[in-house]
């Protein structure tokens, strides 16, 4: 099939011996080297500014607005030339790898999130059981300018919600995932890049620490629920920039998961309407899993999905 030849990877340092596809030497160690510098300067950007101040205030988030996008800004350089350091080339462009691309743009756009939703049934059901508000109220307020000039105004919205997702998703996933596919299978690829991005947010060990909210024990378990609460999420988001081929798809994810948090499952159990709620939860769990392959299927997005051209050999994950 054409679709699975397009999966060979175009290199000048490569070369065949046997009929299998040899690795540039020392690919791999330039690559994790190369994902581990630019983590470390994104996480580095967030302390360029001395402040007393908690990171929740208006005036350190605006700062760190202006670091964090500069390196996120920056970010593609790191793949550039990781690109041309280790002589690899491929047929899609950069910005290709890196999800940046309008073939199948609609579908990546309302897919991943749908998808997300439908794991988050459960949540979304209790809030909907609790929340004062009718439907009509709700759909008013969402088509209401007034109510995103406040959201857009509100600092802590702005970066849980727009600026987080957005950077995180383009330095963590869209930067990495193509330097660490070529030395590893994307399988492997979506399980190594969310260590990354989780011991990039054990940064806000340090922000507790600092103005002592809590003992330090209960400071450390926060710190290794977060790293594998975060580590799961970095993988889940992986999974669906390999099948995608996109970038807009993490990040409405990202962005909803941020708004959601993680699901309350001690109030669920003590909801007056306790079995409805669990039963939505184990619902969402069900069908997410029933819908995860389909949902993703590169067929709607393109086949095969830039980053996928950049594996030696087919995988099931960049397959329809």
């Amino acid at each position: 099939m054409a679709e699975v030849d397009d999966f060979s990877l175009l290199t000048e340092k490569m070369e065949h011996s046997d009929g299998a596809l040899v690795l540039p030497e020392g690919l791999c160690g330039v690559s994790v080297l190369s994902c581990l510098l630019l983590a470390c300067s994104y996480v580095g950007s967030l302390y360029v500014w001395r402040s007393d101040l908690p990171r929740d205030h208006p005036a350190v988030i605006k700062r760190r607005f202006t670091s964090v996008l500069i390196v996120s800004g920056l970010s593609p350089l790191f793949v550039w030339t990781w690109r041309e350091f280790t002589g690899v080339r491929t047929v899609p462009s950069l910005l290709a790898l890196m999800g940046i691309r309008f073939e199948g743009l609609i579908p990546a756009i309302i897919l991943p999130l749908l998808l997300t939703m439908v794991l988050f049934l459960g949540p979304l059901m209790q809030l909907a059981m609790d929340c004062p508000w009718s439907f009509m109220d709700g759909i008013r307020v969402a088509f209401d300018p007034w109510f995103w000039m406040l959201c857009f105004s509100d600092m802590r919205w702005l970066r849980n919600q727009v600026v987080a997702p957005l950077t995180e998703e383009l330095v963590f996933r869209a930067c990495m995932l193509p330097m660490l596919v070529p030395c590893t299978s994307p399988s492997t690829a979506i399980f190594t890049c969310p260590l990354f991005f989780g011991v990039a947010h054990f940064h806000h060990v340090i922000e507790l620490l600092r103005f002592r909210q809590g003992t330090l024990s209960g400071i450390f378990l926060s710190a290794v629920f977060q790293f594998s609460y975060t580590a799961v999420f970095g993988a889940y988001t992986a999974f669906i920039f390999i099948r995608t081929g996109h970038l807009v798809g993490p990040v409405l994810c990202h962005s909803f998961c941020n708004y959601m948090g993680f699901p309350a499952i001690s109030t669920a159990m003590e909801h007056p309407h306790r079995i409805a709620v669990l039963s939505s939860y184990l619902l969402g769990v069900l069908l997410f899993l029933i819908f995860l392959f389909p949902f993703t299927d590169p067929s709607y997005y393109g086949l095969p999905t830039p980053v996928c051209t950049l594996t030696s050999s087919s995988s099931s994950l960049c397959l329809s």
